[in-house]
Order: C-alpha cells, then sequence, then structure tokens
C-alpha cells in the first residue's frame, strides 16, 4: 500500500537532527523522495553545539533505510546561491517538488531585549526568518513551473504566537514567520500550492535539550513553558506528523492556518 505522499518529493531544511530528520524520515516513510539540507557547522551565537556532517550522513542512511531517494548537501540557509544550488540539483536529480518543510532554525538567549547582541539579532533572524524566505524563494518557482499544486510549511514556535522573555530576536523572527505563511498562502492560492505553519511547544531535541537552554529555561521563564496536557517536552516525530498531514490531500483545503502542536501550552 502506498503512502499519502507516494511519487512526491519534499524539500526539508535543518534536516541534520532533531526536528528536521524526524520530517525527513516521515516523509519518506509516506513514500516521498527528500531533497535535505543543513549548515553543519557552529554559529557563533549559539550556546549549544549544532549538528555536523556525520548528522546530515545518520538522515541520509534512516531515509534509505525506509527505501526512498534522498539528495543531501551542506548548505547555509541564510546563502542565496548554495540554497538555490541545494533546490535545483534535487529537482534535477530527483525530477519535481511537491513539500517544502523549512524548518532549519536556532536559538539564543540574552538577559533582555536590549541586552541582545547584534551577532544574536542577526544570526538569529538570519536564520529562522531570512533563512525561511530564502528557501521558499529557491522552491516556489519550480513548484509553480511543475503545476503540480503543493503545500509549504514553515516550522514556527509557540513563540511565534506569544510573547516570552529573554528570546526577543527568536520570537520576534517566529512571529515573522506568521506574517510570511499568511501572505504566501494568498499569493499561491491560485497555483494550487497552501502555506501553512506548526509552532511547537518545547521538543525533545538537541536544541532544547542542553545545558545552556536547561538554565534559562528553568529559571527565565517562570514556569511559562509548562503544558496543559501532563507532558513536559514533545517529540519530534509529534510535530512530524503533523507536517505530513499539512502536506497530504487529507489538509488539501487547509491553508493560511498557524496550527499549534503544543500540548496545551498556549491555552494557559
Amino acid at each position: 500500500m502506498g503512502g499519502r505522499l507516494e511519487g512526491k518529493v519534499a524539500l526539508v531544511s535543518g534536516a541534520a537532527r532533531g526536528q528536521g530528520r524526524a520530517h525527513a524520515v516521515r516523509l519518506a516513510e509516506e513514500g516521498a523522495d527528500v531533497i535535505a539540507f543543513d549548515v553543519c557547522a557552529q554559529l557563533g551565537s549559539v550556546p549549544y553545539p549544532l549538528a555536523d556532517p556525520e548528522d546530515l550522513a545518520e538522515t541520509v542512511r534512516q531515509v534509505e533505510k525506509v527505501g526512498r531517494r534522498i539528495v543531501a548537501r551542506e548548505a547555509d540557509v541564510r546563502d542565496t546561491a548554495a540554497v538555490q544550488a541545494v533546490v535545483d540539483e534535487g529537482v534535477a536529480e530527483l525530477g519535481r517538488l511537491d513539500v517544502v518543510c523549512a524548518n532549519a532554525g536556532i536559538c539564543s538567549f540574552a538577559e533582555n531585549t536590549w541586552s541582545i547582541s547584534d551577532e544574536q539579532w542577526e544570526e538569529t533572524v538570519g536564520v529562522n526568518l531570512t533563512g525561511v524566505f530564502k528557501t521558499v524563494r529557491a522552491a516556489v518557482p519550480h513548484m509553480i513551473a511543475a503545476g503540480n499544486g503543493g503545500s509549504i510549511v514553515l516550522t514556527s514556535s509557540t513563540a511565534g504566537l506569544k510573547g516570552m522573555p529573554r528570546i526577543a530576536h527568536y520570537a520576534s523572527a517566529k512571529h515573522g514567520l506568521v506574517g510570511l505563511m499568511r501572505t504566501l498562502a494568498i499569493e499561491l492560492a491560485p497555483h494550487s500550492i497552501r502555506v501553512n505553519s506548526v509552532h511547537p511547544t518545547g521538543v525533545n531535541t538537541p536544541m532544547v535539550v542542553n545545558d545552556a537552554t536547561g538554565v534559562v529555561l528553568g529559571d527565565a521563564t517562570d514556569g511559562a513553558l509548562v503544558n496543559a496536557l501532563p507532558v513536559a517536552l514533545l517529540e519530534s516525530v509529534d510535530i512530524a506528523h503533523a507536517i505530513v498531514w499539512l502536506s497530504s490531500d487529507e489538509a488539501r483545503y487547509v491553508t493560511g492556518v498557524a496550527l499549534p502542536v503544543d500540548a496545551g501550552f498556549l491555552v494557559r
């Protein structure tokens, strides 16, 4: 029996580990071939280790294990030429592009908004907002030219729907994705390309589960990250399930939606 995305091709940014790897694998399990990329290098403002080339190779191994093809490259989501090259090469090899999962993201912390350094602001907004824009800009012409419609899902955050202390740069970028998503949903509707965003609560990934992030989230948010449902952290696959649904024909008339996958965090 074929999967919900049989015969389709999905682009995943930030695919080396965490949510990005889970998305790539779940999309592959549903029948999609995958174009994947990740910076696989450390950024100066990020207080926890980022993915490395071995992580990306593991994503390749897991996608191939379920019988799907994958084109995986190291590329900085902020680099216009590099992102365009990955997308063009992937489409040339795999033949089409139907799903975009703009997932790449980073986070760092400051005492307050006015303590955020230029490097923190520029890297966070550059990856989390500008990088999403550049990913979509590289992908959309291929999708329009093919005439097959499709789905674009932007990974935002509960911090894209609610203010949180010490991460104004992160929250600003994630809020910005909602405006980008809603605009794209209008512009791409005539091409039957749907655009939505997902807004996770804390997820059990290296971005959240590390010493630097744990200290900040433990004492700086005054309990603000407590979910309504009795779960401390979601798993990456919980978000991947939502990505798959939004990318499938089951959600064929769902567009312009900011979808929380948050264990009730936002209703508290």
